[in-house]
């Protein structure tokens, strides 16, 4: 798998990337994707036809009605089906949560892999307008020990800071990687602009007393922030 991260390639190759990995995902992308653009142009077309226009005029709103459909229906599908390709790519790979949490807006910052385990269970540490949120993947067990761990920690240095807990999976009571930045956004805030100041200052010390620690074996998946961005722009 390559390694390039998607929000460091030009637009021309982060389009044609997602469409390889689709593809790769789906043989048949690409007549699916020609059908909903013939099927978003006869939509664009049909929606023309009703105007009170005559000669050349209906003529050339049906053409334009026909290319935006076709634009607009065919960018549509293909963006949801190479996203969902993407989450699919990275699913079960140790630090899948942080590409997803990549999709999160201005305003949040990720902290990857702040506790882990020799069985490459981690978690993660999202600091945004909720307080802090921690979020463990990996095998349920080694997981709620990190989590509980991590969260005795941090709420040493934070003690009136809300701290969140959350488990990336497909298992009961965890959150699915397309829904996880969904999720830690849904949070609401509960930190102002000046709290979020001193809750990095705390958390930097924090930090700094954890000492080096090694890596967890396997490269992290790269941010699908550019798999978002890649056809509205960024």
């Amino acid at each position: 798998m390559s390694q390039t991260d998607p929000s460091q390639m030009k637009r021309s190759q982060q389009i044609r990337e997602m469409y390889r990995i689709t593809r790769e995902a789906d043989r048949l992308f690409g007549l699916k994707l020609l059908l909903a653009v013939v099927i978003g142009a006869a939509i664009g077309v049909g929606l023309m036809m009703i105007l009170p226009a005559h000669g050349v005029f209906q003529v050339i709103f049906e053409v334009i009605g026909g290319l935006l459909g076709a634009f607009i229906l065919g960018l549509l599908y293909f963006s949801r089906r190479s996203q969902r390709a993407a989450y699919a790519r990275i699913e079960g790979q140790p630090g899948a949560a942080v590409a997803a949490l990549g999709m999160l807006r201005r305003g949040w910052t990720t902290t990857p892999a702040v506790a882990f385990n020799r069985n490459q269970d981690i978690v993660h540490r999202v600091v945004g307008p909720p307080g802090v949120v921690l979020i463990g993947e990996g095998d349920p067990k080694g997981v709620r020990a990190l989590l509980d761990t991590e969260k005795k920690k941090t709420r040493r240095v934070l003690p009136e800071t809300p701290i969140h807990e959350l488990v990336a999976g497909n298992g009961e009571g965890e959150i699915p990687l397309p829904k996880l930045s969904g999720k830690v956004m849904k949070l609401g805030r509960q930190v102002t602009g000046g709290d979020l100041t001193e809750i990095f200052q705390r958390l930097k010390a924090l930090d700094a007393q954890r000492g080096a620690a090694p890596i967890p074996k396997g490269p992290m998946p790269t941010s699908m922030k550019g798999q978002r961005g890649n056809l509205r722009g960024k």
